[in-house]
């Protein structure tokens, strides 16, 4: 589910992958739902793609959104956008105990807090890939058995 939505630099938000040209993509807001073109020239980062420092190794943002789901129970989380920084590092160590003090910033808190509270605005928090719900990307092949059942 988040490898279709995307960081674009530059622009607030978050954005759905829509279309995929040549030299471009076509992206919708999920803020306004207003469609743009993103040229190759823009800085675009799909959401699937990005992790989170920790102390032993990289967290993907997906699993950062889970326990961030769990402890919100699915809600928006409440916070001012003049939270001060140490909030955020409590906040992040609530949900992410061993993350890397030292490489990972109150601002990309913030930003991922922003993003996780545009996402349930949407109604976008399934946060589970295809492989960890046991669901298949392959087609099951049709044999005779398959199809004297149907």
């Amino acid at each position: 589910m988040l490898k279709e939505i995307l960081s674009v630099s530059g622009k607030p938000g978050l954005y759905k992958l829509i279309s995929q040209g040549k030299n471009m993509f076509i992206a919708e807001s999920l803020i306004d739902h207003v469609r743009i073109p993103v040229y190759m020239r823009d800085k675009v980062v799909s959401l699937g793609d990005i992790a989170v420092y920790t102390d032993e190794e990289e967290v993907p943002l997906a699993e950062v959104f889970k326990k961030i789901k769990e402890k919100e129970a699915g809600k928006p989380i409440e916070f001012a956008l003049t939270i001060q920084p140490a909030e955020l590092r409590d906040y992040f160590a609530s949900i992410l105990p061993n993350y890397d003090r030292d490489r990972v910033y109150p601002s990309d808190m913030k930003k991922i807090m922003s993003w996780y509270n545009l996402l349930v605005k949407e109604n976008r928090i399934d946060f589970d890939t295809p492989e960890e719900t046991g669901e298949s990307e392959e087609k099951t092949e049709e044999t005779p058995e398959n199809k004297s059942n149907n």
